[in-house]
């Protein structure tokens, strides 16, 4: 297994992709060093996508970039002007307003990121905001597509994992939201000391909330409808990504009529290869799992912990700042796919909550997309903003200050995270 891991992180170094890093270096000691059969590896592949409930990636990427092209971005953000434009720092809060409501349909931080950038850049440079700090903001918001649902991260650790969907989704809800109560709260502080171009411009109005509210409706239709769906058991959560595909195409298409029927093609085209490139890396992980559960990896670790600790609060110390570095240089679905199957045991065997790990892990590697030198979400907020990712890196402590306070939060007070699934589901 140490020679796997060697060769592993040799190809990682040498710039090879982490689906290629993963298959190669599994293939090479099941077969050079175990002997095991090549048709027993594909077989391997094969059965880690073997689960009715993969099938849901497909569909939530698609149903994703349906509500984007079908004009829901522009009237989330309406909508949050509407709710905070007329307070100080109103652009910042607007774009953590907005990224939180974005980040309830998109389902993915980068999507999400680069949606409400494209968007609210130009009004930043046009009230002479700090660039750099607005990018950090809304690369942290953006982020939170990571753990508020429907998350693309908690489907795929809930298969993984063999958790309920459903309560990962829950589970993700309070310390989403208070994720943005911080955000909002630093970009307020930051805003009153910035100087005069940071005052609003306008006043409160009730009739633009209410037109701006009626206009977002159909897209707050599709959360609800999913995370609704889901908590009171009418369906699964494939069912439930491809009822939200069905409900995007008709509101981009017959209510919004943003969305074209040319468009549609080329939609499927890229949340197929999105899907695909996922789908692979959990075909190449599965025979690694496959690999590290038969070297009795998890055991070893554990015995180690233990040697050192019985303390559960330990050992999600341990995996916090695990799961934090590994977030700065991997992919979140690729640390997923290698890291759970090695801790999950470890924590049952802790007595923590399966659910409550999951949301741990899915908030660590939520920080990682923020941090460089990896930080995907971060890359795009300084590539649409036309700065370096270092400019923009130097703004980004005070909202991973923030995540790192909530990440603390549920990591040692469990209900935080736990309060709906409990409360909703009666787990």
């Amino acid at each position: 297994m140490a020679l796997a891991l060697i060769l592993f992180l040799v190809l990682l170094i040498c710039g090879a992709p982490i689906v290629f890093a993963l298959g190669v270096s599994s293939l090479a000691i099941l077969t050079l060093i175990m002997e095991v059969p090549v048709a027993i590896v594909a077989q391997r592949m094969y059965a880690g996508l073997d689960s009715f409930m993969i099938m849901a990636i497909p569909f939530f990427v698609f149903a994703g970039l349906v509500m984007d092209a079908g004009g829901i971005s522009r009237r989330i953000v309406a909508l949050a002007e509407a709710l905070v434009g007329w307070i100080t720092g109103s652009v910042l809060l607007v774009s953590v307003v907005a990224s939180t409501g974005l980040a309830a349909i998109s389902g993915s931080g980068s999507a999400d990121t680069a949606a409400i950038s494209s968007i609210m850049q130009p009004v930043v440079r046009k009230r002479r905001y700090d660039v750099d700090f607005a990018a950090a903001v809304i690369a942290a918001g953006g982020s939170l597509a990571s753990v508020i649902p429907p998350s693309l991260l908690m489907v795929v650790i809930a298969a993984i994992a063999n958790v309920s969907v459903g309560q990962l989704f829950l589970a993700g809800v309070l310390p989403g939201l208070l994720t943005a109560f911080g955000l909002l709260t630093l970009c307020y502080v930051f805003a009153r000391r910035g100087g005069p171009q940071y005052l609003p411009t306008e006043a409160f109005s009730l009739q633009r909330l209410r037109s701006s509210f009626v206009d977002a409706l159909p897209a707050i239709g599709m959360p609800a409808i999913v995370v609704g769906g889901l908590v009171g058991g009418a369906f699964t959560p494939t069912e439930a990504a491809a009822i939200a595909v069905f409900y995007g195409m008709i509101v981009g298409l017959f209510v919004y009529r943003e969305l074209k029927f040319s468009a549609i093609v080329p939609l499927i085209l890229r949340a197929s290869a999105v899907s695909a490139s996922v789908m692979i890396i959990l075909a190449s992980a599965a025979v690694f799992s496959w690999l590290v559960s038969a070297a009795q990896i998890p055991a070893a670790l554990q015995g180690l912990l233990r040697s050192i600790s019985d303390s559960p609060w330990t050992f999600l110390l341990f995996v916090n700042i695990l799961l934090l570095v590994v977030g700065m240089f991997m992919e979140s679905i690729a640390a997923i796919l290698i890291l759970v199957p090695m801790l999950l045991p470890m924590a049952v065997g802790y007595g923590i909550d399966p659910v409550h790990f999951c949301l741990v892990v899915v908030f660590n590697l939520t920080i990682g997309l923020i941090t460089p030198p990896y930080g995907i979400a971060l890359y795009v907020a300084a590539t649409v903003a036309g700065r370096s990712i270092m400019q923009v890196a130097r703004r980004i402590v005070g909202p991973v200050l923030v995540m790192l306070a909530v990440l603390i939060l549920i990591t040692y007070v469990p209900s935080v995270g736990l309060a709906l699934p409990r409360l909703l589901m009666g787990t």
